[in-house]
């Protein structure tokens, strides 16, 4: 028995928000009355009892044939008709059949109405078509309706904001147009997408409306800040991010379009459609995440172009979504200097048809000649910095031996028991994570609830049990992380694991997954088999997930048992050689413990795939903020180790040439393994 079910946002899905905190909503706060509110909850990936394969395309047409339901193959949906529209609305105004209004995602099963806006996943699919019992009692998930207080505040914003021509002083609606670079977009552009302008806080408002445009749904403000000379802009939303799932300028789309062009900002969709005239549509969150819920919405294009900014990582973005959107159908348009992002494009007088025009196709069956990879290389040697990853905030020194964090990579992580590798981990991670690197925890030894005690005190850069009054301030910017956990505790097997994390990939972008630890991969299933071999398998399993998945792993495994008074070498990680082999990084936390003082920590990079550099820099511990930073007093931070022979090149600790580093009599380790600098006494 089908049941009919209500209509409103779509599942909640956390995502950064742009932009130091400013208030409850990211507003000034005379815009922002009452405490912070902590309502919003972030959903963790379920943990599956026994391994559970995803549902596959094969299986749901299967399903449906065997059910006799009618259906059509799309990009990536599956259109059905909806049991959920009554037979008087199966055809619209011009008499055409509305009833193929169910989608299906191929990948993860779910549906969605169009016309009611009904969704649930594949098992809610299943139990309504079969009848079993009254269905919304069943554990159908519904789509969330708008909390009151949420459209109270977007109603009150949207009634104080006017249109820029509307401004009783010219001099405010030109500087206004300056600080977002808009002198070139017309005032019946703006009209056409009903943008405004909230003058107490200088933003733009940009409108979420229903499909259709019969409701507002919710904005988007965009504050302008100026930062080293140039423009940074604080994007806003409302309701939080988790719920905002914007496509702006869908009112606009007729129903006859069958090319769009997406991009990563309003004001480059504004640009676009100026321009060209041709169907724009912004993405919600720009290119931190192309959420499967809007995907339905993007069905009826056979051409999809993607311009979403003049970047590498843009660029990146544009070739992990066009995976979503079926490669097939899309075209890219290659960041350069003659190809910017619109908006920059229209303001320097270049003809954006012309740029069009020269978008690629994202899909190729096969690389016959540089020719195909000639643009790419040339994009990564003008953007070096930027082909090196995201960079650290935190550790300076690792960014001078890895250069940054890529996606694609496996980085392998040890250390001795008990030397803070958790700590340190969660801290390296959540540095990544604020900087809009979508993070995936897998947490097997320790609870999740530990585990986020301790990144928010690193990320409050304090112990919040001792200022309680600012914990609501600090985990309401804490929640706005891009960051997720997965609720595995124990021993997992590795197929459940996988499953989880392609899942997650697929649903949330994730470009990080940190698995803590290895160990626990190898269950009682493999209690049987060499467990050597299992290792070998998960790990081999982890390396192909960071290449086909474009994501980066880091995974931490425990060294072997070895002798205090030794230091550890990559041949210190348990099990075979392979875990070193297939890794792009290798990282030891080293914990030196003396005898006549405390532990010395530092951290060393014994292999780096990227570009070849190693080496070891100190590593203070912050029992406050339980916070890894680099001694201040140092001056032999950082030192470099050269493999071709095993020789460490260690430069001279102090002011006269050729002085050579003091060595602790206690410490006879150095001796017998040179390879390691010494670190029990500062530099002078």
């Amino acid at each position: 028995m089908w049941v009919l079910l209500r209509s409103g946002y779509p599942l909640r899905i956390l995502l950064p928000l742009r932009g130091a905190w400013m208030g409850r909503r990211g507003l000034p706060r005379s815009l922002t009355p009452g405490p912070p509110r902590r309502r919003y909850r972030k959903e963790a990936l379920p943990a599956l009892e026994a391994p559970v394969l995803p549902v596959t395309t094969t299986e749901i047409r299967q399903y449906l044939r065997a059910r006799g339901i009618p259906f059509q193959d799309g990009h990536s949906c599956l259109r059905a008709p909806s049991p959920f529209v009554g037979a008087s609305k199966l055809k619209d105004q011009t008499g055409a059949a509305t009833s193929f209004s169910l989608f299906i995602d191929k990948t993860t099963g779910r549906f969605l109405c169009m016309t009611t806006l009904a969704e649930g996943s594949w098992e809610d699919f299943q139990a309504s078509v079969e009848g079993q019992g009254d269905g919304a009692k069943e554990g159908v998930l519904l789509s969330e309706a708008p909390e009151a207080e949420d459209s109270e505040e977007v109603r009150r914003i949207w009634d104080r904001a006017i249109p820029l021509w509307e401004l009783p002083e010219p001099e405010e609606a030109q500087l206004a147009r300056m600080m977002f670079g808009l002198t070139k977009v017309t005032d019946d552009t703006l009209k056409r997408f009903s943008v405004r302008y909230l003058r107490p806080a200088r933003r733009l408002v940009f409108p979420w409306f229903s499909p259709g445009g019969l409701g507002l749904r919710g904005l988007k403000l965009l504050g302008a800040e100026t930062q080293g000379g140039g423009v940074q802009y604080v994007e806003t939303t409302i309701p939080r991010p988790g719920a905002y799932h914007n496509l702006f300028g869908l009112p606009l789309i007729s129903r006859r379009d069958v090319e769009v062009v997406l991009t990563s900002r309003e004001l480059d969709s504004l640009a676009l459609s100026q321009s060209t005239g041709l169907p724009t549509l912004a993405l919600p969150r720009g290119t931190a995440c192309l959420p499967p819920a809007l995907l339905p919405y993007l069905e009826q294009f056979r051409r999809v172009v993607l311009w979403l900014g003049n970047d590498l990582r843009s660029w990146e973005a544009a070739k992990l979504f066009a995976r979503k959107l079926n490669p097939k159908r899309c075209s890219l348009v290659r960041p350069g200097d003659q190809q910017p992002s619109p908006l920059e494009a229209l303001n320097q007088g270049l003809n954006l048809s012309r740029i069009l025009r020269t978008a690629l196709p994202a899909w190729h069956k096969s690389i016959v000649s540089f020719r195909q990879l000639r643009e790419e290389v040339l994009g990564e040697l003008s953007n070096v910095e930027q082909a090196a990853g995201v960079r650290w905030s935190r550790f300076p020194d690792l960014n001078r031996l890895l250069k940054g964090h890529r996606k694609g990579e496996l980085t392998v992580f040890t250390g001795p028991t008990g030397s803070g590798k958790t700590t340190f981990i969660s801290e390296y991670a959540l540095d990544l994570c604020t900087q809009g690197v979508n993070t995936l925890w897998g947490s097997f030894e320790i609870s999740n609830v530990r585990l986020a005690r301790v990144m928010l005190t690193q990320f409050a850069v304090g112990r919040l049990e001792e200022q309680l009054d600012k914990y609501d301030e600090w985990a309401d910017r804490f929640e706005d992380l891009p960051l997720y956990f997965m609720t595995f505790h124990g021993q997992q097997s590795i197929r459940t694991v996988i499953d989880t994390m392609q899942h997650a990939v697929y649903v949330y972008d994730i470009c990080h997954v940190v698995i803590d630890n290895l160990q626990f991969m190898m269950g009682h299933e493999q209690l049987s088999t060499d467990r050597i071999a299992a290792q070998d398998y998960i790990v081999g399993a982890f390396r192909k997930f960071a290449t086909d998945s474009s994501c980066h792993v880091t995974l931490v495994i425990h060294p072997r048992k070895e002798d205090d008074d030794k230091e550890l070498q990559t041949a210190s990680i348990f099990g075979s050689a392979k875990a070193s082999q297939e890794a792009d990084n290798v990282l030891i936390l080293q914990d030196r413990k003396l005898v006549t003082g405390p532990g010395k920590r530092y951290l060393q990079v014994s292999k780096n795939r990227f570009d070849g550099d190693v080496g070891v820099f100190p590593l203070e511990f912050n029992k406050s903020s339980l916070t890894f930073s680099i001694p201040p007093k140092s001056k032999a931070r950082l030192k470099k180790i050269k493999d071709d022979n095993g020789l460490v090149a260690k430069k001279p600790s102090s002011g006269k040439k050729g002085a050579m580093p003091q060595i602790s009599d206690t410490c006879s380790n150095q001796a017998r393994n040179p390879n390691q600098p010494d670190f029990s006494k500062p530099s002078r």
